[in-house]
């Protein structure tokens, strides 16, 4: 799954970058889901006294809401980009926001100040209401996110690589540098995705009907031990096989 951030501050054409983007991402045959970042406080799909707000009342767990045209799935809580994106199942998703996710990003401002407050090694291009201006600001692309959607859209393919498992970061830092970090180096040509350690090189392969987990350099290591001590007590086991345990 690749994942781009179109993040900025409001007003400054964020929506419609995205929505022009999915589009097109779509038309070149990719499945493509979305994850719009809301600041508002007192945002909520909920309205409290309804019938899905008592279920949750009454659970305090996760409700879906089936009607004959949609379905929501609803957690009272903040869900973090890694959970999200697990319950997805997408080639793309277009994540409107979130500017300090280590995602590769497309910043939307409006002008050079706010871009000044922005740009990092993350950023591969420009857009928003500074694209109908503009075509270049410092060392980035400008885009106009009407006229030039299919050169955004091949430079994003292009540059957007598979992404980062994004553990705590107290769980990993196996690479030196947190995941944000690592996001600007691989852009910048200083790091490449696999060296990632985190789903690169496993000793130690988890999956959960069927759908691979991303599990830590340390839990790997924790896991191997036990399970090879355990091994080792076994009769008639050979060293340097290929263990598979699955629980059902």
């Amino acid at each position: 799954m690749k994942v781009i951030s179109i993040a900025g501050y409001h007003h400054t054409g964020k929506t419609s970058v995205c929505v022009a983007l999915i589009k097109e991402l779509k038309k070149r045959g990719h499945s493509v889901a979305s994850i719009k970042d809301i600041h508002a406080e007192n945002f909520t799909m909920e309205k409290k006294g309804s019938n899905s707000w008592r279920h949750w009342e009454a659970s305090q767990n996760v409700v879906i809401a089936r009607g004959l045209t949609e379905t929501y799935q609803i957690w009272h809580e903040q869900l973090s980009l890694q959970q999200m994106l697990s319950k997805l199942d997408a080639d793309w998703v277009v994540v409107e926001g979130m500017k300090t996710a280590a995602l590769p990003r497309v910043i939307c401002a409006s002008d050079e100040t706010q871009l000044d407050e922005l740009i990092d090694d993350t950023v591969i291009a420009i857009s928003g209401i500074y694209g109908n201006d503009h075509s270049s600001y410092k060392n980035l692309k400008v885009f106009n996110d009407k006229s030039d959607i299919g050169e955004l859209t091949d430079l994003i393919v292009n540059k957007v690589f598979e992404v980062l498992p994004l553990p705590k970061p107290e769980c990993c830092g196996e690479c030196g540098m947190s995941c944000y970090e690592m996001v600007g180096a691989i852009i910048t040509g200083k790091r490449t995705r696999d060296d990632c350690k985190t789903d690169r090189n496993l000793d130690i392969s988890i999956e959960l009907d069927g759908k691979k987990l991303n599990v830590v350099p340390y839990v790997q290591r924790t896991l191997k031990d036990v399970i090879l001590a355990y091994m080792k007590n076994l009769k008639g086991v050979e060293e340097d096989k290929k263990i598979q345990i699955t629980i059902n």
